[in-house]
């Protein structure tokens, strides 16, 4: 054959080889895929229990193809496509395997080891030991990771990657085209992170809130146990044991929880480990986001307990140490118990948010401030307790009918609120069964026993009475009774008829006495303006009665003045004419001897007159004669001169 032909021939060759055999054996993977490899043919068998060939057996390869140019001869192996598993924020990633050992019996998840990562290398999987089933982590959210379509089926919420090895989802899948969470029982809020956060109500109201778990996998709880605690409540005996621990101390132990120990429920494996219990947990959830298996792990949104100012909570415990009373035993109404043993906690919590698990105490909150209960229509707006309660209805002596309206005030002690509650169950019960009765009973007696008026008239009595009998009968259960109040009283419609006539007889009596009294007010008022129109001239009269009474006075008292003044003048007078008298006798009697009686007498007499200035001769003489005129003349001018000289004598210097 010539050279030619020869050359010719072998790039033929090479051509079909690397046609045929070559560039279809090259792979290229992308960046966020794997090559899953199919052996077509092999003489080696592949194990029973496995899908997965890890020995060169014909079928699916335990290797997988990673991204770039990857070389798989054709005619042996067949490459599929598929993408790596990715996890989206806020999701989680479910893993199935479907390879491995069988799960045993009775359980319900694989166990999981920390070689195994996130499940991406298949062959450390099946050396571990691995199992098929539901693995006990989950992808968290934002993981990519290359994980075996065959050996795996990771569940997200928009996505189930993987290949189904089950007739059954092979089937739903080429029925349907694609695997959804409803093909493995879980709806896709499950395949969601976990949120415990507050509820908002609305504006002004936020609910607080705490996650009541519950586990599908691990030992049965013990016998007589409700919920699963780690290590049961051996840390409480034993603190108990040390005598030196109060009840706070042990409230404290029971709410602090033991959930680092598995992170949370997270690490579900840690938490079997740790001896965790399937069933109801002890232990809640509180703030935050968690992964959490949705076949292993179910969590429900409970309002957090919150104790306001102005009430305590009375905790029930189903769970615990055995009951151990300590009530005493006077105490005939249930068992008191320390906090960890089960039954009603002396030792009431006060103010406070507590994340105590509602499954596993029950807490009844008991107000502490004073309770004001309606029997009306009306229903406090503080608590919800007199929502049943209605009017009083009631028949007096007659067989009236009467509406009472009551407000009754109770007080229950914190420190006594464990006993109340033990002796009624609920507070609930304390208004409807005994408040009720109580109050209900008296005010239907006592109105039975009274006339409809003598009630009427005596109510403040009544409600005397009933507040006595009423705090007698809440003694017996160490609840203080504040005040009972009668609100209202509805009346029948025949006596209010009775009672309106009397009524407006008796104001018309007191019209016809207030006019009365009118008309004597205004008699009376006539007369006071009388008297006050004439009361200038009545104040001018008394004034003048004044004057003239003091002028009379005045002059009783100058006549009193000048009669005793005449008095004492006269007696000194009297005096003075007895002593001149007797001067005058004996001069007299002297001049008598001496002149004789005739000479004396003539002698006093012109004595007198001279005395008292009797004139015996004129003035002025004009004697008569020839004169005339000139002597007439002349007596007038003697006149004159001689009354100005007396004036002269007469004015005062």
């Amino acid at each position: 054959m010539p050279p030619v032909f020869s050359a010719f021939f072998i790039t033929v060759f090479v051509l079909f080889v690397l046609a045929v055999l070559i560039l279809p054996s090259i792979r290229i993977i992308g960046p966020t895929e794997v090559g899953l490899l199919i052996k077509r043919f092999s003489f080696k068998k592949l194990d029973e229990e496995n899908v997965i060939a890890l020995d060169g057996a014909a079928g699916y390869q335990a290797d997988l193809l990673m991204p770039g140019w990857r070389w798989a001869f054709w005619i042996v192996y067949n490459v599929e496509k598929h993408p790596w598993v990715q996890v989206p924020a806020g999701e989680i990633g479910v893993v199935i395997a479907q390879v491995g050992h069988s799960l045993p019996i009775g359980a319900k998840s694989a166990i999981y080891k920390k070689e195994f990562q996130n499940f991406q290398d298949l062959r450390s999987f099946l050396k571990l030991d691995g199992q098929k089933g539901v693995q006990r982590p989950v992808l968290p959210p934002g993981t990519l990771v290359p994980i075996h379509p065959v050996a795996f089926l990771v569940i997200t919420r928009q996505k189930v990657y993987g290949l189904p090895v089950s007739p059954q989802l092979r089937y739903e899948k080429a029925k349907t085209g694609t695997l959804r969470p409803e093909s493995f029982g879980l709806v896709p809020r499950q395949l969601e992170i976990v949120r415990i956060e507050p509820e908002m109500r609305d504006a002004n109201n936020m609910l607080d809130q705490i996650g009541i778990v519950t586990t599908f996998e691990g030992d049965p709880l013990p016998s007589g146990d409700i919920a699963g605690r780690l290590g049961g409540f051996a840390d409480l005996a034993s603190l108990e044991g040390t005598g030196n621990c109060d009840d706070a101390s042990q409230i404290e132990v029971l709410l602090g929880c033991k959930n680092h120990l598995h992170n949370n429920y997270q690490d579900f494996q840690a938490f079997l480990d740790n001896g965790g219990h399937i069933g109801l947990q002890h232990d809640p959830l509180l703030y935050g986001a968690f992964a959490l298996n949705p076949f292993l792990i179910s969590v429900e949104m409970v309002p957090m307990l919150v104790v306001r100012q102005g009430e305590v909570a009375i905790i029930k415990a189903y769970v615990g140490l055995v009951t151990q009373d300590t009530s005493g035993s006077e105490f005939k109404f249930g068992s008191l118990v320390r906090p960890g043993h089960r039954g009603i906690w002396q030792e009431p919590l006060r103010t406070g948010k507590y994340p105590i698990n509602p499954r596993c105490y029950q807490a009844e909150l008991v107000p502490t401030a004073i309770l004001t209960l309606n029997w009306s229509d009306a229903v406090s707006k503080a608590h919800n307790l007199d929502a049943q309660l209605q009017h009083i209805v009631a028949k007096s002596r007659e067989g009236f009918v009467f509406k009472l309206e009551l407000q009754v005030q109770i007080h229950v002690p914190d420190t006594k609120a464990p006993r109340v509650i033990s002796m009624v169950g609920t507070m609930q019960n304390l208004v409807s069964e005994v408040l009720q009765a109580a109050v209900g009973n008296h005010f239907r007696d006592k109105l039975q026993s009274l006339p409809a008026v003598r009630f009427i008239e005596t109510r403040q009595d009544v409600q005397v009475e009933a507040f006595a009998h009423i705090s007698h009968q809440l003694e017996e259960y160490q609840v203080e009774t504040k005040g009972v109040y009668i609100q209202d009283v509805v009346l029948p419609a025949e006596l209010v008829a009775v009672l309106t006539s009397r009524e407006i007889a008796n104001q018309e009596i007191q019209t016809f006495q207030k006019q009365k009294s009118a008309q004597d007010q205004r008699v009376d008022m006539e007369r006071a303006k009388g008297t006050a129109d004439m009361q200038a001239e009545l104040a001018k009269s008394k004034v003048n009665v004044d004057i003239k009474s003091n002028n009379a006075t005045a002059r009783k008292a100058e006549a009193d003045g000048e009669a005793c003044y005449i008095q004492q003048t006269g007696a000194a007078k009297g005096a003075e004419v007895e002593a001149v008298g007797m001067a005058r006798a004996k001069a007299y009697k002297a001049q008598v001897d001496a002149l004789g009686q005739g000479p004396t007498t003539f002698v006093n007499t012109m004595t007198a007159l001279a005395e008292k200035g009797v004139k015996f001769v004129p003035d002025i003489l004009v004697a008569g004669g020839n004169g005339g005129v000139i002597d007439g003349l002349a007596a007038q001018l003697m006149k004159m001169f001689k009354e100005k000289i007396d004036t002269n004598i007469t004015k005062p210097e």
